[in-house]
C-alpha cells in the first residue's frame, strides 16, 4: 500500500481546517496558501469530503468551510477513505482472488497488515492531532510565514 498525495493532502487540509476553523470558517484559498496545495486539487478533495459529511460550506462574506462534526469525532481513516484512497495492502483489494481467483499464499499476511493500518488510523482523530505540540508549532509557523508573504506582496504592489 502506498498512500498517495490524495490521501495525504486530504488529511493535511482537514487538520488545517480543524486548527483554523475553531472561530470562523476557513477558505480553501487560505488552506492552499498555508499548505502549498493546488486550489483546484483542494476543491476536488473538499467536494468528496462534503459528500462524506465531514465538512460543510458556509456561503457569503466571511464564508468558507467548517468541520461538520467535532474534531474528536473525525478519524484519519475515514478522511482517507472519503477521498477514495484505499487502506489496503493486498493486490486483490481484499477479495481473496489474488492467484487464479483464489487467495494467494500471503493473502492473510497482507490482510492483517491492512487491518493494522486501518485500526491505527481509525484510532487517531483530528482532535488527537490538534493536541500534539509539534502540530501546534507548525501551524503557528505557517501562520507567520503566510503573514510575511502577504506583507511582502503588499510592499511590492505599493512600491
Amino acid at each position: 500500500m502506498r498512500l498517495t498525495t490524495k490521501g495525504r493532502y486530504a488529511v493535511t487540509a482537514m487538520l488545517d481546517l480543524a486548527y483554523h476553523s475553531q472561530q470562523d470558517p476557513v477558505t480553501l484559498t487560505d488552506i492552499a496558501t498555508r499548505q502549498t496545495i493546488s486550489l483546484s486539487y483542494l476543491e476536488q478533495l473538499f467536494a468528496r469530503l462534503r459528500r462524506a459529511g465531514m465538512v460543510t460550506g458556509v456561503r457569503g462574506p466571511g464564508g468558507g468551510y467548517r468541520l461538520s462534526r467535532a474534531a474528536n469525532e473525525i478519524n484519519i481513516a475515514e478522511i482517507i477513505e472519503a477521498v477514495d484512497e484505499p487502506l489496503d495492502t493486498t493486490k486483490c483489494a481484499g477479495e481473496g482472488n489474488c492467484q487464479n481467483n483464489k487467495a494467494c499464499l500471503t493473502h492473510d499476511l497482507w490482510m492483517g497488515l491492512s487491518d493494522q493500518i486501518r485500526g491505527y488510523l481509525k484510532g487517531i482523530s483530528l482532535g488527537d492531532l490538534l493536541t500534539r505540540h509539534h502540530v501546534q508549532e507548525v501551524a503557528k509557523r505557517q501562520e507567520q510565514d503566510t503573514k510575511m508573504v502577504e506583507i511582502h506582496r503588499q510592499q511590492r504592489v505599493g512600491a
